[in-house]
């Protein structure tokens, strides 16, 4: 530690101010005397392609990408931050296909749990919104650590008045505006950390040795490290994050968030734009990494999540150094504004407006104060579990393999009318029942419970790339990429699946629930669903004078650039127009 370079206490508190009160002071400027309930969770649906792109694109760069990515860079060569970031960018694009789905069946929701209660009832609905409360109060944790780390590292300040200073920093200009300051807030922050990016990256590779590090530093890599197509990084973390991006796509309320916010017929252009910004970035990051390997350095105090600050601190001059320090601000700022809004959805939407006051009896301005009360909670509950010794990892694994066991009683239910909540549940159950003893080893995967697992594990490899497809080409392309996959895999999986534990827990929640939800949904010969009773079931909550249309884009309009205000002043024509003909 006393090596590295670091900040001094103004400048860092200089930095926090002029990045924490220029976020307060854009929330400001959109915020309004009577807030609509609406706005404050989805900007009332009508968020324009430039704000939605940039807000979808800095919420998953995260602080915590940048460092896993750099981690896998440096763990597995050279090919491990194209599996990070190519992988999680994968993940963004699938987005789009079944949005569009999500869309045409619910173009006023809030949260896909929402939805679910409208589709099946309140077991699913309550399953979804379950997972996502965890979720998010996990990755606010996440992020809160990480700008915890990074300010004790690069500052005289400790850990916990970082994971203060930012925890409040974040709250402060989120709390009165909602989703609609977390999107505006995003547009500047992605526009700060790309920016950022294309400054440092080659700046620390040139100051590392440049490009005579890869002939100078190759002895310090294994062969597999050295190898583009690295069987070690292909099935410790490419193929785990393959199918890991389904999940993430259809289970995290901060991705459906940002669904029901953009302009129904803007959805595939923000997604795609997103993912081309998120897999450059988080790529161009991990590199960061795979110089530190080159290098021969050692992370500090042995933690790899060290290598990002230890490599700014080595290589960068004060002023870089600092606008090193605003990037992993953002990026972490970003993504937990975006953790607060979607909690403070979920207990709106599904808590207090489906579950206890009922749709119909709704009080828009308690909502928003169930919203407000939520951030709170949940900004104390990320304090908590930050400074405490919990392992975030395992929760986080659980977490994900929950959604992955959502993930085709989810779609199904958007596309096939015969799934009820009995196939959905049990799906679920099924899934997680499986998942945990193959994950957690609790099991000996040796001998026919090995092989067993082994069968399943293959057959959700089949499921994983056959919903992909269902996604882009439809059904029949899907089952026939579905079965080739499973059968072409078979001889090269069975038997060799469950010595990978993280992979084949993933595979197995994805085939067990996607068994039962079929077995059940043939079962049932007699019951059909109307998808058109989910846009009955759904929709605004606030219906007073102003609406959530007028006031997301008044409001944005007031605050973003000139190409972005002009955007939004169409999207206010397009709101107004569509006032006149109601």
């Amino acid at each position: 530690m006393d090596q590295l370079q670091q900040l001094s206490g103004p400048i860092v508190v200089t930095l926090m101010l002029l990045f924490f009160g220029g976020s307060l002071y854009m929330s400001i400027r959109i915020s309004r005397k009577r807030e609509n309930a609406d706005g404050y969770m989805t900007g009332g649906g009508k968020i324009g392609y430039g704000i939605s792109a940039a807000s979808m694109t800095a919420t998953w760069i995260w602080a915590s990408s940048m460092y896993a990515s750099a981690t896998s860079g440096f763990t597995y060569g050279i090919s491990g931050p194209i599996h990070y970031g190519l992988w999680g960018a994968l993940m963004i694009l699938l987005i789009y296909p079944f949005g569009r789905r999500i869309r045409q069946v619910a173009p006023r929701a809030h949260t896909i749990a929402e939805v679910m209660f409208a589709r099946h009832g309140r077991s699913s609905q309550l399953t979804l919104a379950g997972s996502n409360v965890l979720g998010s109060v996990i990755s606010l944790t996440s992020n809160l650590i990480a700008g915890g780390a990074l300010i004790d590292m690069l500052s005289p300040f400790t850990f916990t008045q970082g994971i203060i200073a930012i925890a409040a920093g974040v709250l402060l200009y989120t709390l009165w505006s909602g989703f609609r300051a977390s999107v505006l807030t995003d547009f500047a922050q992605v526009v700060a950390m790309l920016g950022a990016v294309v400054i440092i990256i080659p700046v620390v590779f040139f100051a590392a040795g440049g490009p005579s590090l890869f002939e100078t530093g190759a002895h310090n890599l294994t062969p597999q490290q050295q190898d583009f197509f690295s069987s070690d990084a292909f099935f410790n973390q490419g193929a785990p994050y393959i199918a890991a991006v389904l999940a993430y796509a259809i289970g995290n309320q901060t991705i459906a968030q940002r669904l029901f916010a953009v302009r129904e017929d803007l959805i595939k252009k923000t997604f795609v734009t997103a993912t081309v910004g998120y897999g450059a970035t988080i790529i161009g990051v991990g590199m960061l990494g795979v110089l530190a390997l080159y290098a021969g350095i050692q992370p500090l105090n042995d933690d790899v999540n060290n290598l990002i600050p230890q490599l700014a601190a080595n290589y960068l001059p004060p002023v870089l150094l600092c606008v090193f320090f605003v990037m992993i601000i953002g990026s972490l700022s970003s993504t937990a504004d975006a953790d607060l809004t979607a909690l403070a959805s979920i207990m709106m939407a599904d808590i207090y407006g489906q579950n206890i006051a009922g749709k119909k009896r709704a009080n828009p301005q308690t909502m928003i104060w169930v919203g407000r009360i939520t951030m709170i909670i949940a900004t104390a509950a990320g304090l908590f579990f930050a400074s405490s010794q919990f392992n975030i990892l395992d929760l986080l694994v659980f977490v994900g393999a929950l959604w992955g066991a959502l993930v085709f009683p989810v779609i199904s239910s958007f596309y096939w009318n015969r799934v009820t909540n009995l196939a959905f549940t049990a799906a679920v159950i099924a899934g997680l029942a499986c998942f945990l003893p193959v994950r957690f080893e609790w099991i000996d995967l040796s001998g026919g419970i090995g092989i067993a697992s082994d069968v399943l594990a293959t057959i959700g490899i089949g499921v994983v790339l056959g919903l992909m497809a269902f996604g882009f080409f439809g059904r029949r392309v899907a089952l026939v990429v579905g079965t080739v996959s499973t059968l072409a895999a078979a001889p090269f999986a069975i038997g060799f699946l469950h010595t990978y534990p993280v992979l084949s827990g993933s595979l197995v929640a994805y085939a067990a629930s996607t068994i039962v939800c079929v077995a059940l949904t043939m079962a049932n010969t007699t019951r059909r669903f109307d998808f058109a009773l989910i846009k009955e079931r759904t929709g605004d909550f606030d219906t007073r004078d102003g609406g959530a249309d007028a006031s997301a884009d008044a409001g944005v309009a007031g605050a973003a650039d000139s190409a972005v205000t002009a955007e939004l002043d169409d999207r206010l024509e397009l709101a107004n127009d569509g006032k006149d003909r109601a």
